[in-house]
């Protein structure tokens, strides 16, 4: 799972929470698993193997059920039909690899509720919890008519109700934030990776009267085309196999409050097509339902890449874009942000010096200048990770230079990655490939893009300009091969 800073559950607002088993064999997932559930309110029962998950099943009668799908003494998907067939009512969100999409594919045809495919950030993680979590469960508060939502993750050491940082383009972003949260109009938010853009969508969120309402966040180049409507828009029981109940979908669940689509442009265009009816009718119709539902959400969306070039391209609508980029707002790049970075940078380190125990209070000022010099194409989310990486590794009361991480040395090894991110290949590397038929080329050519990307699928499309559900197809084709 990514690594991200908890904010605390959802502080100020009522959380559901549940009673959840995790059946997983990873003694270290298990205690980042176990430590986000819980800081969120849920508890949790912990189990090893198959066998001993259907034991404790049984002993906890737990609402949601966390499986993975590899398990050393029997098949994930195997046991799955076991549960359901005790509980038919159970909620089992299934967890797998970018290589076993076919099988979470199989797996919601055989009745789960949600798959979460490997690497996930944890407000994708707390967000299925929250959607799996039964009608009928009692709440601090009655919100009544709607879910309540997942607590909002902030993807930045940020203060709760703000951003990290001074300089005069936050400043500008922050205006402008305050000055659209109060109405209506839809939110498009672009940026780099790393920036914040779910930052921002959330801080909208919070400036709004609709504070106290759901934040749903949807992240579209997640999750593969075929599955996206009924994530969307929900589904009825026994409109298609596997659909042992009825699901209310993102935009449902968002009813008085705020929807982010992350990654808009990557909606295949049926979706598309689907999503603007929305925006103009205020209604959803879930899949094999007869009637539409009304409903009263904002939405805000946001993308990485350039939504014009998408439309000149054919890849996105031009009338969805003219209704979604009402009001824009611009994520600038962490090198644009000028001593920001040394304001984030202690933000973090204080945090995670807390975290994990250790003495540091500041960063030297040959440290300083080095962060500085960087430019930093991960943007915020890369700086956290550095200072995660010191806090964790080395311990002292100053952060010294040798401490950060060598690939870091005098920002070169950064700059270069910024400025070649994939270097074309010599003529001798070209020589094992010439060899192979075009479809295994294809295939060794997507495999190291993915690798080179931590598995990220979006990410690797990106860099690849293909749609990601083009690469989660050709994963589930190999996966069915091999």
């Amino acid at each position: 799972m990514a690594e991200t800073l908890p904010e605390g559950a959802g502080a100020g607002r009522a959380v559901r929470t549940s009673s959840i088993l995790l059946i997983e064999d990873s003694v270290s997932l298990q205690m980042i698993y176990r430590s986000v559930l819980t800081t969120a309110g849920h508890s949790v029962v912990v189990a090893s193997s198959a066998a001993e998950g259907l034991e404790k099943f049984r002993e906890a009668s737990p609402q949601i059920v966390l499986l993975d799908l590899m398990l050393p003494d029997r098949d994930g998907l195997d046991l799955m039909r076991d549960l359901l067939a005790e509980r038919p009512q159970i909620s089992v969100i299934v967890i797998t690899a970018h290589g076993s999409i076919n099988k979470a594919v199989e797996a919601m045809r055989a009745g789960a509720h949600e798959f979460l495919v490997k690497p996930f950030d944890e407000q994708r993680f707390l967000g299925a919890i929250e959607n799996a979590v039964p009608p009928e469960t009692p709440r601090e508060t009655t919100p009544a008519r709607r879910p309540s939502a997942p607590p909002p993750r902030l993807p930045d050491p940020l203060e709760e109700n703000g951003f990290v940082g001074s300089s005069r383009t936050m400043r500008a972003v922050q205006d402008k934030i305050r000055s659209v949260a109060q109405s209506m109009a839809t939110v498009f938010i672009t940026g780099e990776s790393g920036t914040g853009k779910e930052l921002c969508a959330l801080a909208v969120h919070r400036n709004s009267n609709r504070a106290n309402g759901p934040f749903i966040a949807l992240n579209c180049g997640a999750i593969p085309q075929d599955l996206l409507e009924s994530e969307v828009f929900g589904h009825i029981k026994g409109s298609f196999t596997g659909a042992i109940s009825d699901k209310l979908g993102a935009a449902a669940a968002a009813d008085g409050g705020t929807l982010f689509l992350d990654e808009v442009c990557e909606m295949l265009p049926a979706l598309q097509t689907k999503l603007l009816r929305f925006l103009q009718t205020s209604t959803v119709q879930p899949v094999g339902a007869t009637r539409p539902r009304k409903v009263n959400v904002r939405i805000v969306c946001a993308t990485n890449r350039d939504p014009a070039e998408a439309v000149r391209l054919g890849q996105f609508r031009e009338d969805l874009y003219y209704r979604l980029f009402v009001v824009p707002i611009h994520m600038p790049p962490l090198r644009e942000r000028q001593d920001d970075v040394i304001e984030i940078a202690e933000a973090a380190l204080h945090r995670f010096a807390t975290e994990e125990n250790r003495r540091f209070t500041a960063l030297s000022e040959t440290v300083k200048n080095r962060l500085r010099a960087l430019t930093w194409p991960g943007n915020v989310r890369q700086l956290l990770n550095v200072m995660r990486n010191v806090v964790v590794l080395h311990d002292g009361e100053l952060v010294e230079t040798h401490m950060l991480p060598p690939d870091l040395d005098g920002g070169r090894g950064t700059d270069a990655a910024r400025k070649v991110q994939d270097p074309a290949p010599s003529a001798g590397g070209l020589d094992p490939l010439l060899k192979l038929p075009l479809a295994q080329i294809e295939r060794r050519v997507i495999e190291a893009v993915l690798e080179r990307h931590g598995g990220s699928v979006p990410r690797a499309a990106r860099s690849l300009e293909v749609s990601p559900s083009t690469l989660y197809r050709k994963l589930e084709q190999w996966n069915a091969q091999d």
